[in-house]
């Protein structure tokens, strides 16, 4: 079996984890109300949060804001959005920082934390639990 398709193979797995784990749970990737960012596509939430890309599309700095590592939320998030499962993230943030190409997003210790940052940080990104949204943020994907 090749690299590729073995990546492949375990990325599907961790999304029918993740699926069966969250079992109806909906994240939504948040900004802040003041941003003026409406919507996203699910690469475009991915090549943030994977330091591809420092900013949103209308060309505003956008920084990725993380739940804390071992949060199911956060495994949920990488594996829907990026195809990533703990262990394919730990080792691309290794290699990132290896070759100095990049540095993991900031951590927040849960879905309430984030809003709270992302609510007064234009510039933030974040991902929560659909039901912890309040009017101080807003939901830019809505990941099923």
């Amino acid at each position: 079996m090749t690299k590729p398709t073995l990546r492949r193979l375990l990325a599907a797995c961790a999304l029918a984890a993740c699926s069966l784990h969250a079992a109806g749970a909906e994240l939504v990737v948040i900004v802040s109300a003041r941003s003026p960012v409406a919507s996203l596509r699910a690469d475009q939430v991915a090549d943030i949060f994977l330091g591809a890309v420092g900013t949103f599309p209308d060309g505003a700095e956008a920084v990725a804001l993380d739940q804390r590592i071992g949060a199911p939320l956060r495994d949920e998030f990488y594996a829907r959005v990026a195809a990533k499962t703990p262990a394919l993230l730990k080792a691309y943030w290794t290699k990132m920082i290896f070759t100095g190409r990049g540095q993991p997003p900031k951590e927040a210790v849960d879905s309430a934390a984030v809003r709270r940052m992302v609510a007064d940080n234009p510039a933030l990104i974040g991902y929560i639990d659909k039901a912890a949204l309040d009017p101080s943020v807003k939901a830019v994907l809505v990941v099923r």
